[in-house]
């Protein structure tokens, strides 16, 4: 242990980006220079931040009463400055996610929207889901979306540039989060956290179950690292996992 953070509130959410950590606490971001030690508190969340994710240089906040906080970074000040403050959802945004320039969010009001990361404008809403949108991830050309409505979307762009649903996986159990990677032997996996305690892992794009992985308490992050790893963690702690070598057919 390197050191510890005494931020005072309970831990939404925690994201890493270049030397900086940010960390999601009740009405703040706090964020951590790893190299300079600096610490600095982002005021203006309302409530719990859920989640965040950088894109176009700048940080994004979804937080408990709907509204996701933009910062960028001043050189200058060495400082992050409030930037933009992006209204549309009534209830928490619980997922973030950047892609092909979009900013895309997910909130327990069932609605995913999409914003320019440009404008910082709506460009778009999704009314597909019938329960909260827990986890988002953009692959390839596609962005697949879960819910505790027991379903994954995968959406693709119509040529006007707007989303569509092309497939619905239907599940047993809500989910809660998203991962994408490839497996030894390079095929695209998707790991999906249930909260059945369980992570499903399915070859893509055939859906087909490839395993499952099961734990004590329900799965809440599932991170993938390099080298064929990939992270699980629940309330008991995380486990390490790595893609066994296929073994040849006789």
């Amino acid at each position: 242990c390197m050191g510890v953070l005494n931020l005072g509130g309970e831990v939404g959410c925690m994201i890493s980006e270049g030397p900086w950590l940010f960390v999601g606490i009740p009405n703040f971001v706090k964020a951590w220079n790893t190299q300079t030690n600096q610490e600095l508190s982002l005021s203006g969340p309302v409530g719990q931040v859920y989640t965040m994710v950088v894109g176009n240089d700048l940080l994004f906040a979804g937080t408990q009463d709907g509204t996701i906080l933009v910062w960028k970074f001043n050189t200058v000040t060495n400082c992050f400055e409030p930037a933009a403050s992006l209204k549309g959802h009534t209830l928490a945004v619980v997922s973030l996610v950047v892609g092909a320039n979009r900013l895309y969010s997910g909130s327990m009001d069932h609605s995913i929207k999409a914003w320019s990361l440009e404008t910082l404008q709506c460009l778009q809403t999704l009314t597909e889901h019938t329960n909260v949108v827990m986890s988002l991830l953009c692959w390839e050309q596609f962005l697949l979306s879960c819910s505790l409505d027991q379903t994954i979307k995968v959406w693709v762009a119509t040529e006007n540039g707007n989303l569509e649903v092309t497939y619905t996986h239907n599940e047993e159990h809500g989910l809660l989060n998203l991962q994408g990677m490839h497996d030894s032997e390079s095929k695209p996996v998707l790991l999906c956290a249930c909260n059945d305690n369980s992570v499903r892992l399915y070859d893509l794009p055939s859906f087909s179950e490839k395993g499952k992985i099961f734990a004590k308490q329900e799965i809440r992050a599932i991170e993938v690292g390099p080298g064929g790893l990939f992270f699980t963690g629940d309330g008991t702690g995380y486990r390490v996992w790595k893609w066994a070598e296929a073994v040849p057919k006789p």
